[in-house]
């Protein structure tokens, strides 16, 4: 079944769904079933935009808040356990949770609107351990703003945004990537330093 077919057969229930489960971490077409259900809300006016928006930002924080509980209570032990195999090694995870606690916010923030991050940033914040609360306040905002931003222009430019929404997400895509490359680049020069400055301040085994 299309996500057309998906979403006039389960409506909110189908975008909630979706929502929720890419956000948890399931690669799920979540942005594009949000793109479709406002435009056929728009051409036929059997959904409400604004509980499209409700469901989509509610199934955001939602399945962000599981992906979050997911990473804090087994991801460090998945990490420990299957990291050496990819030269993941305690002083590497301890650089990133020291990374995710100075721009924790911003990531999970922005990453709502990359596809690559949008699907794990939670999971990734959860096994830096960092601060729910600050998590919360950075998931909802950008949850919100993301279900808000794409429903009303879906909403109200119709197929035209369907068709201009690739071009974006392939922008957002080539964006994402050129920030994550060179985040990578400045992290791999500066790493000794942020290995050291993390070390100071997790010293010993992190769990």
């Amino acid at each position: 079944m299309s996500i057309g077919g998906i979403i006039q057969s389960y409506g909110y229930w189908a975008v909630f769904g979706l929502v929720t489960a890419e956000s948890i971490g399931i690669p799920l077409p979540a942005e594009t079933a949000l793109i479709v259900a406002a435009i056929y809300a728009g051409q036929t006016h059997h959904l409400d935009p604004w509980l499209i928006w409700l469901v989509a930002s509610a199934g955001a924080i939602v399945g962000d808040n599981i992906g979050f509980w997911i990473g804090d209570k087994g991801g460090y032990a998945l990490a420990r356990r299957y990291g050496p195999k990819v030269h993941l090694d305690e002083r590497k995870l301890k650089a990133a949770r020291y990374l995710f606690d100075r721009h924790g916010s911003k990531v999970v923030f922005f990453g709502r609107f990359v596809s690559i991050l949008r699907a794990y940033a939670a999971f990734l914040a959860g096994v830096s351990k960092m601060a729910w609360r600050s998590f919360f306040v950075a998931n909802a905002s950008g949850g919100v703003l993301w279900a808000g931003i794409y429903t009303w222009a879906a909403y109200l430019a119709g197929s035209a945004f369907e068709r201009l929404s690739r071009t974006v997400n392939l922008v957002l895509l080539a964006v994402g990537v050129t920030a994550i490359a060179v985040v990578l680049l400045m992290v791999r020069k500066q790493f000794a330093k942020f290995a050291d400055r993390a070390e100071e301040r997790y010293p010993g085994p992190l769990e």
